[in-house]
Parts: structure tokens; sequence; C-alpha cells
């Protein structure tokens, strides 16, 4: 076996991440507000050549490693089956599948909060109204967890917000998503890289992407 075959085929000593994109059924919602946060992880699957699996957990996941050599990090990419607000199930299972602390779960979500195309990152927090972290945070016990908000606008006028968030994104707008996803993407792999500060420091000061 050679030096290459060894490295590829050495003990990841490193914890396990679980990382969770938010999202309703793709046949049905495919594209609307609602979906970022799980067209955030099907990138990354893309991007680090993983693809998803059926779980028992009732979702989609695709086990894969940032970095390589001695210095990978693995993690697990998933996709709830079901609704956007009963995720809270998929995830406690699956973190005690894996035994990831809650420390080490990222969530990426849509955020009616932030301006369309905002991307922003913190640990803890309250839900904000979103009923897919009041789902995990109910279900895992805290809400101590990392999130990466994308942002999606608030419904313009009296428009319901329950409405707003399935609706699909227009041609202008859905261009200005596209790249908040690569954004926010990109601010998973930093998360995991630098840290939650340094991730902040790197994606805080770019503005919306429209």
């Amino acid at each position: 076996m050679g030096l290459l075959d060894r490295v590829r085929r050495a003990p990841v000593s490193a914890p396990r991440w679980l990382v969770v994109g938010l999202g309703n059924p793709e046949a049905e919602y495919g594209g609307t507000r609602h979906n970022v946060g799980a067209d955030t992880v099907r990138l990354l699957a893309d991007r680090l050549g993983a693809s998803f699996k059926p779980h028992k957990a009732k979702a989609q996941v695709a086990d894969t490693f940032q970095g390589s050599g001695l210095d990978r990090t693995p993690l697990s990419l998933c996709r709830p089956f079901g609704y956007y607000n009963t995720a809270g199930g998929p995830v406690q299972a699956l973190m005690a599948f894996y035994k990831v602390p809650v420390e080490r779960l990222i969530v990426v979500h849509d955020d009616i909060d932030l301006e369309l195309g905002t991307v922003r990152l913190k640990r803890g927090g309250g839900t904000g109204g979103n009923k897919g972290l009041a789902s995990i945070q109910q279900r895992i016990g805290s809400p101590d967890f990392l999130r990466v908000r994308i942002g999606i606008d608030r419904p313009p006028g009296r428009q319901d917000p329950a409405d707003y968030v399935l609706k699909r994104f227009g041609a202008k707008d859905r261009e200005a998503a596209d790249i908040a996803i690569e954004r926010a993407a990109d601010a998973v792999l930093d998360l995991l890289a630098e840290g939650l500060e340094g991730a902040q420091n790197r994606h805080h000061a770019k503005g919306p992407t429209r």
C-alpha cells in the first residue's frame, strides 16, 4: 500500500459534525423561499462529492469529509423527510445515531428578518417564530446549536408570512437567492475550518447579494 492510500485510510479522530438544511418536500416545494436551507445542504453535497441516501431517522443523509488526509473532518449532511415544521424528530434521531453533541450541530435555514441575499451566523438564541427551529429546539432540549441564516426578506404589505415563505422566487430574486446559497455553503465550511468567530468575521462583512 502506497503512502497516499495509507493517508486515505488513516483513522479519523476528529469528532463528527451534523449539518441540517431545513425545507419542505422538494417535489412540491422546490425553489421556494422556505427551501433555501435544504438547497444549501444539497449544494454542499455536490461540492464534496457526496451522495444522499435514505436513513432510518427519516431523512436523506450524505456522509462525507471536509479536507483531506489526516486533517479531514467527518460530517453528515441531512435533509429531513416530511415537512419543515417537523424537522426536530429526524435531527434528534441523527444526533443520537452519530453521537453528535449540540455544539456540533449546524442548522441552515431561511430568515424573513434578514434582507434577501444576506447570510448571518450565530449560536443559540430564539426561534423568531420559525417553527422548524422550534421543533429542533424542543426535541433536542437546547437552543445552543449553530445557525446559518439566509435572508429572504419580509413579506410585502399584509401578506401572511406562512404563505410568503412557500412561494417561489421571481427571476430577479432567484439570482440573489442562488448567490446567497453559495455564500451559505461557504459559511458552513468556514464554520468547520475557522470556528464561529472566524466565520462571522468573514461573512458578516458582506452585504446582501442584490
